[in-house]
């Protein structure tokens, strides 16, 4: 399986563990709410989708006769067919969501797992925002002393370019430090409160900690950090 067909999968079975969708709203929900995959098409989203069956992630269910109707004056045609996930796919995604290891700190799987940290546990949101930073931490000192090797050889506007990159992934990285900095104080404010009702409780879903009226740093989806000068674009 490539990364890029595991970050689409991961993303349908998170989709699908909220609620029951049929082909239709899947991919418009990709689109509108995971912006990493604008460019996907149905014909990259049912081979997945029939990856998931065979799996036995998911499950293919009639549409009912409003769905039907709704996607028919959406989409021109009538879906018949509506996902659903299974008893072992709903364990199979929440293995995926605790996974920590470095794919999950790359730039597009990282905007995947962030969209579904309202379903990721404390402590493991706090290893993939740490993982993340020090990821972007490292490819932030080899673009300073790329830009130092090469700052006298590059035009005024390559130069303005690469300083721009930079600038995107120092954004990244102070973000990333006031989400952890939040979530380490909602994990403090918890052990120094008095105990609660297992239903008032904390669940996998409570993100307690997120700064609030934030935005991703100028305005760019994680992982979308502008461009890298460590390549010689005097080639």
């Amino acid at each position: 399986m490539s990364r890029r067909s595991g970050i689409l999968e991961f993303a349908v079975l998170g989709l699908l563990r909220e609620s029951p969708m049929h082909g239709y709203e899947l991919r418009k929900r990709l689109n509108t709410s995971l912006g990493i995959f604008r460019a996907f098409s149905y014909g990259t989203l049912y081979p997945c989708l029939k990856t998931l069956v065979a799996n036995g992630w998911l499950i293919e269910e009639p549409g009912s006769a409003l769905e039907d109707a709704l996607a028919a004056s959406l989409a021109g045609r009538r879906a018949k067919i509506v996902y659903r996930l299974t008893a072992e796919g709903k364990e199979h995604f929440e293995e995926l969501l605790s996974h920590t290891g470095p794919d999950a700190w790359e730039d597009e799987h990282f905007a995947a797992r962030f969209a579904f940290f309202g379903q990721t546990e404390r402590e493991v949101r706090m290893r993939v925002l740490e993982g993340r930073r020090s990821r972007l931490e490292e490819r932030l000192e080899k673009m300073r002393a790329s830009l130092a090797r090469t700052r006298e050889r590059l035009d005024d506007y390559t130069l303005e370019l690469q300083r721009h990159g930079m600038e995107s992934v120092e954004r990244e990285v102070r973000w990333l430090n006031e989400l952890i900095e939040s979530e380490r104080a909602g994990r403090d404010q918890r052990r120094s409160s008095p105990e609660v009702p297992a239903e008032q409780g904390d669940t996998s879903g409570e993100a307690d900690g997120l700064p609030r009226r934030r935005d991703v740093p100028g305005g760019t989806p994680p992982g979308r950090a502008g461009p890298d000068p460590s390549a010689d674009t005097t080639k």
